[in-house]
């Protein structure tokens, strides 16, 4: 048994271009909290600035994303390549949505109880294990790939002008995505909590202020709430969305 919550909101943005995906329900704005079963799937996907139609990009992925009957047989790439190439058909067809776009970070649990992993973009995975905390997922990013090069140091990172560069995602037009799916052959441990979020908290919130909120002996929905209003407090300019999994001890019938 699992216990996940999320929080997102538009900030100060206009819209919400942020979904999440909380196994079949598609949430665009607010809170949740849910109690799952496995297998299902977790996601945050963030319609990508400048391009329109971002919100019906990000919420229409999340929508075919919950229609996938996932195990551990199930093709993840195939999957994929599918709702990608209903995107860019979509998104064709409007000059209002064309190029319509989004990123992608889930998390799968198939019915063994295993984790599986998907990034696509910017959007983040963490986990927060023993009071440490640790980023699973790799951003598809222009400044990602100058730091593996060598050509700028971490703590430019998150300044550098060219920060939100990323690479093809979800619906591009011109290029597929590559997407980045593992499977970990391990369970989530008890106590970890496997943290789901878009780039309006990620790029605002250091890891080391996810690690301080996370060890709070606060409910975790109120933790995210926190994490939410601290990345608005450090003038985010973005939506923020955050999403947490954790596995919960199964109640023993009497």
């Amino acid at each position: 048994m699992f216990y996940c919550c999320a929080v997102t909101s538009q900030g100060i943005r206009e819209h919400n271009e942020d979904a999440l995906l909380i196994h079949r329900l598609v949430l665009t704005e607010g809170m949740t909290e849910s109690r799952l079963t496995a297998p299902f799937i977790v996601a945050v996907a963030d319609g990508v600035s400048g391009e329109k139609g971002g919100e019906i990009a990000s919420e229409t992925c999340m929508k075919m994303l919950r229609e996938i009957n996932f195990n551990s047989h199930t093709d993840l790439d195939r999957e994929l390549t599918g709702i990608h190439e209903r995107l860019a058909q979509l998104g064709a067809k409007d000059d209002q949505t064309r190029n319509m776009q989004t990123t992608l970070c889930a998390v799968g649990i198939d019915e063994n109880e295993e984790l599986h992993t998907v990034n696509v973009g910017d959007s983040r995975l963490y986990r927060y294990r023993n009071g440490s905390l640790s980023q699973l997922s790799r951003d598809q990013s222009l400044v990602q790939m100058l730091y593996e090069e060598g050509s700028i140091r971490h703590w430019e990172m998150g300044t550098h002008k060219q920060r939100h560069i990323i690479f093809p995602v979800l619906g591009n037009l011109d290029s597929t995505p590559i997407f980045d799916i593992q499977m970990h052959h391990e369970k989530v441990e008890y106590g970890d909590i496997l943290l789901l979020c878009s780039d309006g908290l990620s790029d605002t919130v250091s890891s080391l202020e996810i690690e301080e909120v996370l060890s709070r002996p606060k409910p975790l929905v109120r933790r995210l709430q926190i994490l939410r209003e601290l990345a608005q407090e450090n003038g985010s300019r973005d939506n923020i969305s955050v999403l947490a999994l954790t596995r919960i001890m199964t109640e023993r019938k009497r």
